[in-house]
């Protein structure tokens, strides 16, 4: 799951702040690697075809005030390369390469005062905002090197400072130090992050197990306990029977119209305890003392029809 980052506090918006700083400058340490390779590629193509690399799209810093008040000192003008030179009108603010006796050779960025068409090609009178007179030459078409399209006030100071070992060291090296720190940091605290995600899964799986080993003895215990009900209910069961013969042995002796009690349901009558100095007999005893009295009549009975018979013969 991902944490939401807490900025609370000092220690929070510190922590907000140096992530803005690294950010912007691995953007623009990105974009700055971008740009050179792309220049350095394209300038070794064209050299190798014996051709001058003229890109797409050029900035310069501006260190005349010739353009003031529009285009100041240490402004950045991005200059878009012209495909044909009808793109070029009156007014247009140009970049290209001086041929005046004054900047010769160097890069100019003026306004466009006339356009000219000549059989050698498309000319253009040039003149800074600020000077009171055009320029003394032509800014002929080959040497026009793009038309302004933006202007970036006072980035050209941060060009100047970047150029100097201090100005490096601040804006690319502490940065790219700090990225790097930060990266490594981070790793640390993903391997913690990581161990502790291993040692929680650990002790889930032990919980697991545990909870496993747990069921498994439930089971088992619960098995047993059937078992043993089982045994209960056959011994019911066999006690049940033997009572069952029992009483039908009894009903042999005694006869089906015999009014002596049931010795079956005698057994299942429950034993009440009466609080008396008199201890009585067990019903069991009194039904086996009846029983004998009762046969031991019956045998005297027949013992006397015998001798009444023997007497009358």
């Amino acid at each position: 799951m991902k944490s939401k980052e807490n900025y609370s506090g000092f220690n929070g918006v510190f922590k907000f702040i140096a992530n803005i700083v690294s950010w912007t400058a691995l953007v623009i340490l990105v974009l700055l690697a971008l740009f050179l390779a792309y220049y350095t590629i394209n300038t070794r193509l064209y050299a190798s075809r014996g051709e001058k690399f003229e890109p797409f799209v050029s900035l310069y810093t501006i260190v005349s005030g010739s353009m003031e008040p529009n285009i100041k000192v240490w402004d950045v003008v991005i200059s878009k390369k012209v495909k044909s030179p009808e793109e070029i009108k009156v007014g247009d603010v140009i970049t290209f390469t001086s041929t005046s006796s004054i900047s010769r050779g160097m890069i100019v960025t003026h306004r466009v005062m006339e356009v000219k068409k000549t059989e050698s090609g498309y000319k253009y009178k040039t003149k800074g905002d600020n000077n009171l007179s055009p320029d003394s030459a032509y800014a002929e078409y080959n040497n026009v090197i793009g038309k302004v399209i933006l202007r970036v006030p006072q980035l050209g100071r941060v060009q100047h400072f970047l150029g100097t070992q201090g100005g490096w060291l601040v804006v690319i090296v502490i940065p790219a130090l700090f990225i790097i720190i930060s990266d490594i940091m981070k790793i640390f605290k993903l391997s913690g992050v990581k161990n502790k995600i291993e040692t929680m899964n650990e002790k889930e799986e032990q919980e697991r197990l545990a909870r496993v080993q747990e069921e498994e003895m439930r089971k088992a215990l619960l098995k047993e306990r059937l078992q043993v009900s089982k045994k209960r209910e056959k011994m019911k069961s066999k006690e049940f029977s033997k009572a069952k013969k029992e009483n039908a042995h009894y009903e042999a002796i005694l006869g089906k119209n015999s009014n002596e009690p049931d010795p079956f349901e005698v057994r299942k009558i429950p034993r009440i305890v009466v609080a008396s100095s008199v201890k009585e007999p067990p019903i069991e005893e009194n039904f086996k003392t009846n029983f004998k009295n009762k046969t031991d009549k019956r045998t005297a009975s027949k013992k006397n029809i015998k001798r009444k018979s023997r007497n009358r013969r």
